[in-house]
């Protein structure tokens, strides 16, 4: 009897939302409701933040009843928007089972619908706490707007880690990106500020400096960096990069490399010295293993013609460019890397392949793959595809892909989600998707990054690039990181042929 009492209790505790209840008399509707953001039928992590979603049409009020078990919520208005506390609750309670949807609407005739029912999958996989991104406008009117944000996945709550616009002016701006981490790790990070007061930020530990990575033995500062995961090394690509502007192609801008080599970084000697610098090779994405015995990256080979500029053949033969998938060992005793191996072969398939980013058990490589070039962010027939290192097969993720852009994509520090910025709303913006990833490596129906209001994605007009999980919050401020760049010329780094330990 006391057992009852209490379920009933249970029952009631999350049987309405805001007053809310199920309407006695409707018709009932032979299909799914259609809602935006579509959440129909995904799998999510057992600690994520509430689904709110609308209709996608013309009705007046919405009702929706969560239920698992005998514990049930019942949300209505003209959005559903379930209490934060309750969703949490029935999110533990429904941990491995289905969360069942039944979605009621009102429209003009004052007449209630029953819409087919769905379901949220919860999956007993936690996802880490936080994400990191950069908010930019698809736009060069507002190119300096930009920032890192970081955001708790298990709320809505979003801060400003770096704010672009603290530092730079129209006349004389800046760009920051390549934010990147040490094993999710938000106390070892760092980011990359370009043109004005440019340098790599590195906050290692509680301390953040400013170094000036620039150096007459490289191209260039280094981006696109990957931590090693226990040395205070990161590997970077040296770039010159530029861009080119369409008029009339799907693909408006493309964005390239006229020269790329491999560098690496000695965090706490200050030191840097060259990996790969092939004239004819354009290396670039480096990405560590797991294990830090084996590092990855992508090269394409292209050789220049005599008679025309660098950067205008790159144009002119922009879709020439493809890239493979290389792997180098690491001997972390000699700090030295071994020859080049190849791992896919995407120039076979006539494709690109870029980005490779390994699951932390070392298992699964997820890359993007694109017809041409290495910006497969501004590529909208581009898509991830996931290759098995213990058979060599390789294939496209059909769960997690769209029929528009998918790049800029990581892992979970447990290997079981994983989130990708795709353009498949409208074609324009990318908004951060997460999937589930099974042993198997096969992906579940991505959903876009729930937030408290269902229409903000549609109405916030930025960008979200280069999405990071983080097993907690950056602490540092926005002032703090915008003070160092202002004020620091930045430590120069010394050139050595080779890095000891």
């Amino acid at each position: 009897m006391k057992h009852l009492i209490y379920t009933l209790m249970a029952v009631l505790a999350l049987m309405s939302c805001g007053g809310a209840s199920v309407p006695q008399t409707y018709t009932t509707v032979n299909a799914q409701p259609d809602i935006y953001p579509d959440y129909t039928d995904v799998t999510i992590p057992v600690n994520i933040a509430p689904l709110t979603f609308m209709m996608n049409d013309d009705a007046l009020e919405v009702v929706a009843r969560l239920a698992c078990g005998d514990n049930q919520l019942i949300v209505g208005g003209d959005k559903v928007q379930p209490d934060i506390d309750e969703w949490h609750e029935l999110l533990q309670q429904s941990k491995g089972r289905d969360i069942t949807v039944d979605v009621y609407a009102r429209y003009s005739d004052d007449q209630w619908k029953r819409y087919q029912q769905f379901a949220f999958h919860v999956s007993t996989d936690s996802i880490d706490p936080w994400l990191s991104y950069r908010l930019i406008s698809p736009s060069y009117v507002t190119y300096e707007e930009l920032t890192l944000n970081q955001r708790c996945l298990e709320n809505y709550d979003e801060r400003v880690m770096v704010d672009n616009m603290l530092c730079s002016t129209e006349k004389s701006g800046q760009c920051v990106n390549c934010h990147n981490y040490q094993q999710y790790n938000p106390d070892r990070m760092l980011f990359h500020a370009r043109q004005n007061m440019g340098g790599t930020i590195i906050a290692y530990d509680g301390q953040v400096r400013k170094i000036n990575m620039r150096h007459d033995s490289i191209i260039s500062a280094g981006v696109y960096p990957t931590w090693h995961p226990t040395l205070p090394l990161v590997v970077f690509s040296t770039n010159h990069t530029g861009q080119s502007f369409h008029t009339a192609h799907r693909n408006k801008i493309e964005v390239f490399d006229s020269a790329s080599d491999l560098i690496a970084y000695d965090v706490k000697k200050n030191q840097v010295t060259t990996i790969e610098a092939d004239t004819t090779e354009f290396e670039v994405y480096p990405f560590w293993a797991p294990d830090g015995r084996t590092l990855y990256y992508c090269s394409a080979h292209f050789e220049f013609s005599d008679s025309v500029d660098h950067e205008a053949d790159v144009i002119l033969r922009t879709q020439e460019i493809k890239y493979n998938i290389y792997k180098k060992s690491f001997d972390s005793e000699t700090m030295t890397f071994g020859p080049r191996q190849l791992v896919f072969d995407a120039v076979a398939m006539g494709k690109s392949a870029t980005l490779p980013r390994l699951s932390p058990d070392g298992r699964f490589l997820v890359f993007a793959l694109g017809n041409y070039g290495v910006f497969h962010i501004w590529h909208h027939e581009a898509d991830l595809w996931l290759m098995d290192l213990t058979t060599g097969q390789a294939r496209r993720m059909d769960g997690i892909n769209s029929d528009n852009t998918e790049s800029y994509h990581s892992w979970s520090s447990n290997g079981r989600w994983m989130v990708v910025s795709s353009r498949r709303e409208d074609g324009n913006y990318t908004r951060p998707f997460i999937a589930h990833v099974d042993a198997q490596g096969h992906s579940t129906k991505a959903f876009v990054l729930p937030q408290a209001d269902p229409e903000y994605h549609r109405q916030f007009m930025k960008s979200y690039n280069i999405p990071e999980f983080m097993r907690g919050p950056v602490r540092f401020k926005a002032t703090d990181f915008a003070d160092v760049l202002r004020n620091e010329d930045g430590d120069p780094v010394e050139y050595v042929e080779k890095l000891t330990k």
